[in-house]
Protein backbone atom coordinates (compact mmCIF):
# COMPACT_ATOMS: atom_id res chain seq x y z
CA UNK A 1 0.00 0.00 0.00
CA UNK A 2 1.24 3.50 -0.81
CA UNK A 3 2.11 5.75 2.18
CA UNK A 4 0.28 9.12 2.05
CA UNK A 5 2.49 10.74 4.78
CA UNK A 6 4.59 13.48 3.10
CA UNK A 7 7.21 13.14 5.87
CA UNK A 8 7.53 9.40 5.31
CA UNK A 9 11.07 8.09 5.26
CA UNK A 10 10.18 6.45 1.91
CA UNK A 11 10.27 9.83 0.14
CA UNK A 12 13.36 12.01 -0.33
CA UNK A 13 11.40 15.17 0.48
CA UNK A 14 10.18 13.70 3.77
CA UNK A 15 13.72 12.76 4.82
CA UNK A 16 15.00 16.23 4.05
CA UNK A 17 12.18 17.86 6.04
CA UNK A 18 12.76 15.58 9.03
CA UNK A 19 16.49 16.21 8.93
CA UNK A 20 15.93 19.97 8.83
CA UNK A 21 13.68 19.82 11.87
CA UNK A 22 16.24 17.73 13.77
CA UNK A 23 19.00 20.21 12.91
CA UNK A 24 16.79 23.10 14.06
CA UNK A 25 16.03 21.35 17.37
CA UNK A 26 19.71 20.60 17.97
CA UNK A 27 20.64 24.21 17.30
CA UNK A 28 18.01 25.39 19.77
CA UNK A 29 19.24 22.99 22.44
CA UNK A 30 22.81 24.14 21.92
CA UNK A 31 21.79 27.78 22.37
CA UNK A 32 19.87 26.92 25.55
CA UNK A 33 22.84 25.00 26.98
CA UNK A 34 25.14 27.90 26.15
CA UNK A 35 22.85 30.33 28.00
CA UNK A 36 22.65 28.03 31.02
CA UNK A 37 26.43 27.73 31.07
CA UNK A 38 26.76 31.53 31.10
CA UNK A 39 24.25 31.96 33.94
CA UNK A 40 26.06 31.88 37.31
CA UNK A 41 24.70 29.88 40.22
CA UNK A 42 23.29 32.00 43.02
CA UNK A 43 23.21 31.35 46.77
CA UNK A 44 21.66 33.08 49.76
CA UNK A 45 22.21 32.84 53.51
CA UNK A 46 19.20 32.55 55.82
CA UNK A 47 19.90 33.33 59.50
CA UNK A 48 17.47 32.53 62.30
CA UNK A 49 18.84 35.19 64.69
CA UNK A 50 17.07 33.64 67.68
CA UNK A 51 18.98 30.40 67.17
CA UNK A 52 22.23 32.22 66.42
CA UNK A 53 22.14 34.42 69.52
CA UNK A 54 21.17 31.55 71.82
CA UNK A 55 23.67 29.01 70.46
CA UNK A 56 26.58 31.41 69.94
CA UNK A 57 25.98 33.06 73.32
CA UNK A 58 25.99 29.73 75.13
CA UNK A 59 29.08 28.55 73.25
CA UNK A 60 31.17 31.72 73.70
CA UNK A 61 29.91 33.17 77.00
CA UNK A 62 27.96 30.40 78.71
CA UNK A 63 24.59 32.14 78.53
CA UNK A 64 21.71 32.51 76.05
CA UNK A 65 20.60 35.85 77.55
CA UNK A 66 21.18 38.51 74.89
CA UNK A 67 21.49 41.18 77.58
CA UNK A 68 24.61 39.47 78.93
CA UNK A 69 26.77 39.63 75.81
CA UNK A 70 27.52 41.72 72.73
CA UNK A 71 27.39 40.34 69.21
CA UNK A 72 29.36 42.01 66.42
CA UNK A 73 26.68 41.29 63.83
CA UNK A 74 28.44 43.16 61.03
CA UNK A 75 31.70 41.25 61.53
CA UNK A 76 29.90 37.93 61.85
CA UNK A 77 27.82 38.50 58.71
CA UNK A 78 30.99 39.34 56.77
CA UNK A 79 32.56 36.10 58.05
CA UNK A 80 29.52 34.09 56.96
CA UNK A 81 29.59 35.70 53.52
CA UNK A 82 33.31 34.83 53.18
CA UNK A 83 32.61 31.26 54.26
CA UNK A 84 29.83 30.94 51.69
CA UNK A 85 32.11 32.38 49.01
CA UNK A 86 34.57 29.58 49.75
CA UNK A 87 31.97 26.80 49.85
CA UNK A 88 30.01 27.97 46.80
CA UNK A 89 33.07 28.92 44.78
CA UNK A 90 31.32 29.22 41.41
CA UNK A 91 28.27 31.02 42.76
CA UNK A 92 27.35 34.60 43.51
CA UNK A 93 25.62 35.88 46.66
CA UNK A 94 22.04 37.08 46.31
CA UNK A 95 21.84 38.45 49.87
CA UNK A 96 21.79 37.55 53.57
CA UNK A 97 18.33 37.21 55.13
CA UNK A 98 18.32 37.98 58.87
CA UNK A 99 15.20 36.82 60.73
CA UNK A 100 14.53 38.11 64.23
CA UNK A 101 11.66 38.99 66.56
CA UNK A 102 10.59 42.42 67.81
CA UNK A 103 7.61 43.71 69.71
CA UNK A 104 4.99 44.89 67.22
CA UNK A 105 7.68 44.34 64.59
CA UNK A 106 9.39 47.63 65.47
CA UNK A 107 13.13 47.46 64.76
CA UNK A 108 15.42 47.81 67.75
CA UNK A 109 18.49 50.04 67.22
CA UNK A 110 20.59 46.88 66.77
CA UNK A 111 18.21 45.45 64.18
CA UNK A 112 18.12 48.77 62.36
CA UNK A 113 21.93 48.87 62.13
CA UNK A 114 21.91 45.32 60.73
CA UNK A 115 19.25 46.28 58.18
CA UNK A 116 21.49 49.10 56.94
CA UNK A 117 24.33 46.70 56.07
CA UNK A 118 24.89 46.01 52.35
CA UNK A 119 23.42 42.78 50.97
CA UNK A 120 21.40 42.19 54.16
CA UNK A 121 17.61 42.00 54.44
CA UNK A 122 16.11 42.02 57.96
CA UNK A 123 12.75 40.29 58.32
CA UNK A 124 10.90 40.60 61.63
CA UNK A 125 8.42 38.35 63.35
CA UNK A 126 6.69 39.23 66.60
CA UNK A 127 8.14 38.93 70.09
CA UNK A 128 5.69 37.88 72.79
CA UNK A 129 5.68 38.77 76.49
CA UNK A 130 8.04 35.87 77.22
CA UNK A 131 10.52 37.15 74.61
CA UNK A 132 9.72 34.21 72.32
CA UNK A 133 9.79 34.69 68.55
CA UNK A 134 6.52 34.18 66.71
CA UNK A 135 6.15 33.94 62.93
CA UNK A 136 9.86 33.74 62.11
CA UNK A 137 9.73 30.15 60.78
CA UNK A 138 6.89 31.04 58.40
CA UNK A 139 8.88 34.01 57.08
CA UNK A 140 11.84 31.74 56.37
CA UNK A 141 9.62 29.23 54.56
CA UNK A 142 7.97 31.96 52.47
CA UNK A 143 11.31 33.39 51.33
CA UNK A 144 12.99 30.02 50.73
CA UNK A 145 10.06 28.69 48.72
CA UNK A 146 9.58 31.87 46.68
CA UNK A 147 13.26 32.24 45.78
CA UNK A 148 13.55 28.57 44.83
CA UNK A 149 10.34 28.65 42.78
CA UNK A 150 11.55 31.63 40.76
CA UNK A 151 15.01 30.08 40.30
CA UNK A 152 16.55 33.05 42.12
CA UNK A 153 18.82 30.73 44.10
CA UNK A 154 20.38 27.34 43.48
CA UNK A 155 21.78 26.91 47.01
CA UNK A 156 20.56 28.06 50.42
CA UNK A 157 22.73 28.14 53.55
CA UNK A 158 20.32 27.90 56.49
CA UNK A 159 21.48 28.79 60.01
CA UNK A 160 18.86 27.48 62.41
CA UNK A 161 17.82 24.49 64.46
CA UNK A 162 14.05 24.43 64.87
CA UNK A 163 12.13 21.38 63.64
CA UNK A 164 9.51 23.77 62.21
CA UNK A 165 12.05 24.65 59.50
CA UNK A 166 11.65 21.19 57.94
CA UNK A 167 8.71 22.37 55.83
CA UNK A 168 10.79 25.31 54.56
CA UNK A 169 13.57 22.94 53.52
CA UNK A 170 11.14 20.60 51.75
CA UNK A 171 9.46 23.49 49.94
CA UNK A 172 12.76 24.82 48.56
CA UNK A 173 13.98 21.36 47.58
CA UNK A 174 10.71 20.75 45.75
CA UNK A 175 11.71 23.51 43.33
CA UNK A 176 15.21 22.17 42.81
CA UNK A 177 17.23 24.24 45.29
CA UNK A 178 19.80 22.59 47.53
CA UNK A 179 19.59 23.47 51.24
CA UNK A 180 22.72 23.34 53.41
CA UNK A 181 22.26 23.47 57.17
CA UNK A 182 24.85 25.46 59.09
CA UNK A 183 24.92 24.93 62.84
CA UNK A 184 26.75 26.18 65.90
CA UNK A 185 28.73 23.82 68.10
CA UNK A 186 26.84 22.83 71.25
CA UNK A 187 28.82 22.49 74.51
CA UNK A 188 26.76 19.37 75.23
CA UNK A 189 24.37 17.42 73.06
CA UNK A 190 22.73 18.99 70.01
CA UNK A 191 21.04 22.31 69.38
CA UNK A 192 19.43 21.34 66.06
CA UNK A 193 16.40 19.07 65.63
CA UNK A 194 17.15 15.64 64.16
CA UNK A 195 14.30 15.80 61.58
CA UNK A 196 15.89 18.99 60.24
CA UNK A 197 19.28 17.30 60.01
CA UNK A 198 17.72 14.41 58.07
CA UNK A 199 16.09 16.62 55.42
CA UNK A 200 18.91 18.95 54.35
CA UNK A 201 21.39 18.30 51.56
CA UNK A 202 24.50 18.91 53.66
CA UNK A 203 25.50 19.89 57.19
CA UNK A 204 28.27 22.06 58.58
CA UNK A 205 29.04 23.10 62.18
CA UNK A 206 30.98 26.20 63.24
CA UNK A 207 33.08 25.95 66.40
CA UNK A 208 34.13 28.31 69.17
CA UNK A 209 37.13 29.64 67.26
CA UNK A 210 34.83 30.88 64.50
CA UNK A 211 32.62 32.86 66.91
CA UNK A 212 35.21 34.10 69.42
CA UNK A 213 36.02 37.33 67.54
CA UNK A 214 32.34 38.32 67.37
CA UNK A 215 30.83 37.41 70.75
CA UNK A 216 31.95 38.92 74.06
CA UNK A 217 30.52 39.24 77.52
CA UNK A 218 28.94 42.59 78.22
CA UNK A 219 30.55 44.67 80.93
CA UNK A 220 28.09 45.26 83.73
CA UNK A 221 28.05 48.89 84.78
CA UNK A 222 27.93 49.40 88.51
CA UNK A 223 27.47 52.66 90.35
CA UNK A 224 28.84 53.74 93.66
CA UNK A 225 26.12 54.73 96.08
CA UNK A 226 25.54 58.43 95.59
CA UNK A 227 24.64 60.63 98.53
CA UNK A 228 22.53 62.75 96.21
CA UNK A 229 19.45 61.19 94.71
CA UNK A 230 18.48 62.92 91.44
CA UNK A 231 15.20 64.77 91.44
CA UNK A 232 12.27 63.60 89.36
CA UNK A 233 12.64 66.70 87.18
CA UNK A 234 16.30 65.90 86.52
CA UNK A 235 15.41 62.35 85.51
CA UNK A 236 12.51 63.59 83.38
CA UNK A 237 14.91 65.94 81.57
CA UNK A 238 17.30 63.03 80.87
CA UNK A 239 14.35 61.06 79.47
CA UNK A 240 13.60 63.92 77.07
CA UNK A 241 17.26 64.09 76.03
CA UNK A 242 17.32 60.40 75.23
CA UNK A 243 14.04 60.69 73.34
CA UNK A 244 15.61 63.32 71.10
CA UNK A 245 18.56 61.00 70.42
CA UNK A 246 16.23 58.06 69.75
CA UNK A 247 14.09 60.10 67.34
CA UNK A 248 17.11 61.41 65.44
CA UNK A 249 18.37 57.86 64.94
CA UNK A 250 15.03 56.20 64.14
CA UNK A 251 12.95 58.84 62.38
CA UNK A 252 9.25 59.70 62.18
CA UNK A 253 8.18 56.32 60.78
CA UNK A 254 9.48 54.54 63.87
CA UNK A 255 7.80 57.16 66.05
CA UNK A 256 4.39 56.60 64.43
CA UNK A 257 4.76 52.87 65.12
CA UNK A 258 5.77 53.46 68.74
CA UNK A 259 3.02 55.93 69.72
CA UNK A 260 0.06 53.48 69.69
CA UNK A 261 1.70 51.63 72.59
CA UNK A 262 1.68 54.66 74.88
CA UNK A 263 2.25 54.67 77.84
CA UNK A 264 4.15 51.40 77.49
CA UNK A 265 7.52 51.03 75.81
CA UNK A 266 8.68 47.84 74.04
CA UNK A 267 11.01 45.85 76.29
CA UNK A 268 14.21 46.47 74.27
CA UNK A 269 13.51 50.23 74.04
CA UNK A 270 12.72 50.46 77.75
CA UNK A 271 15.88 48.54 78.70
CA UNK A 272 18.06 50.70 76.47
CA UNK A 273 16.49 53.84 77.91
CA UNK A 274 17.21 52.69 81.46
CA UNK A 275 20.85 51.77 80.79
CA UNK A 276 21.62 55.04 78.96
CA UNK A 277 19.89 57.12 81.62
CA UNK A 278 21.91 55.47 84.39
CA UNK A 279 25.06 56.22 82.46
CA UNK A 280 24.19 59.92 82.15
CA UNK A 281 23.00 60.26 85.74
CA UNK A 282 25.73 58.05 87.20
CA UNK A 283 23.02 56.73 89.47
CA UNK A 284 21.27 53.36 89.52
CA UNK A 285 17.54 53.53 88.85
CA UNK A 286 17.00 49.87 89.75
CA UNK A 287 14.35 49.61 92.38
CA UNK A 288 13.51 53.32 91.96
CA UNK A 289 9.99 53.00 90.56
CA UNK A 290 9.15 56.70 90.84
CA UNK A 291 12.32 57.79 89.04
CA UNK A 292 11.83 55.23 86.29
CA UNK A 293 8.31 56.55 85.74
CA UNK A 294 9.73 60.07 85.53
CA UNK A 295 12.27 58.84 82.98
CA UNK A 296 9.55 57.32 80.79
CA UNK A 297 7.35 60.39 81.22
CA UNK A 298 10.13 62.63 79.93
CA UNK A 299 10.78 60.28 77.04
CA UNK A 300 7.12 60.17 75.99
CA UNK A 301 6.51 63.91 76.46
CA UNK A 302 9.32 64.77 74.07
CA UNK A 303 8.15 62.28 71.44
CA UNK A 304 4.53 63.38 71.61
CA UNK A 305 5.56 67.01 71.25
CA UNK A 306 7.40 66.14 68.04
CA UNK A 307 4.61 64.07 66.46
Amino acid sequence: MEDDDPASSDTPGGLESLGARIDQTNALLQRMLAEVAKTPSTHAIFVDAGYLYAAAGRLATGTEDRRAFDLDAEGLIDALIDKARTIFADSRLLRVYWYDGARRRIHTPEQQSIAELPDVKVRLGNLNASNQQKGVDSLIRTDLESLARHRAISDAALIGGDEDLVSAVEAAQGYGARVHLWGIEAPDGRNQAEPLLWEVDSQRTFDLDFFKPYVSRRTVTTFEPSPTRPTREAVRFVGAQLAATWLAARGQDALSELLPGHPYLPGPVDQELLVEAEGLLQYSLRGQADLRRALRDGFWEHLQARY
